[in-house]
């Protein structure tokens, strides 16, 4: 598998762009449609820590486990929520996509459909991995229920794995897609962006 490096990957209706230290007070404006800092199950920065947030986030690029992207809307340019590419090991040719979230405003749009499948396709088709995974609080059911709808299979749960902000020690629920499963969820994923939508 080929290391990331910083790229955009890009379509007609979204664009991620790699994460630098000037992104800080977009995301910090991003995060406060729906003041997503408050979610007990994620890890959104509240008011005041988005710099150090940005910063561990390039350490972690830095020290080689990470590539942290910024999602932005095309059409108005603005900044909508970020993703990021972390617990990247070449050697078994596997990474993981997380830390993302989005503006209340974008959650439930085309938005995180379309921002997996550029990240998946990138995965897959250009870095070469074999497995691609993904992790998530046992109580976030909303960030269960998206994975599950990528075509993700769910691996099982570390008990007593990670700290939440608020000090209680979270479960963590574990997804992954193979390589060999891609071409099947890629069709599927693109369907689902084109489909016509009922009314």
């Amino acid at each position: 598998m080929r290391k990331p490096e910083p790229v955009v990957l890009a379509d007609a209706r979204l664009r991620l762009e790699p994460m630098t230290a000037d992104h800080a007070a977009a995301l910090e404006t991003a995060a406060r449609d729906g003041e997503l800092w408050n979610l007990r199950v994620t890890s959104v920065p509240a008011p005041g820590e988005t710099a150090a947030y940005v910063a561990a986030a390039l350490k972690g690029y830095d020290e080689g486990h990470m590539l942290p992207f910024v999602v932005v809307d095309p059409a108005s340019g603005r900044l909508i929520g970020t993703t990021r590419y972390h617990d990247i090991v070449p050697a078994v040719e596997r990474l993981e996509i997380g830390y993302t979230w989005y503006g209340r405003s974008w959650q439930r749009t085309h938005v995180n459909t379309t921002a997996k499948l550029l990240l998946m396709q990138h995965a897959f088709e250009t870095l070469g991995a074999q497995l691609v995974g993904w992790r998530t609080d046992n109580y976030n059911f909303a960030s269960q229920r998206a994975i599950e709808r990528l075509g993700a299979k769910k691996d099982g749960v570390l008990r007593h794995h990670a700290l939440r902000r608020d000090g209680t020690v979270r479960d963590t629920v574990m997804y992954s897609l193979a390589a060999g499963e891609w071409p099947e969820v890629k069709a599927h994923l693109r369907y689902q962006l084109t489909r016509p939508r009922e009314a």
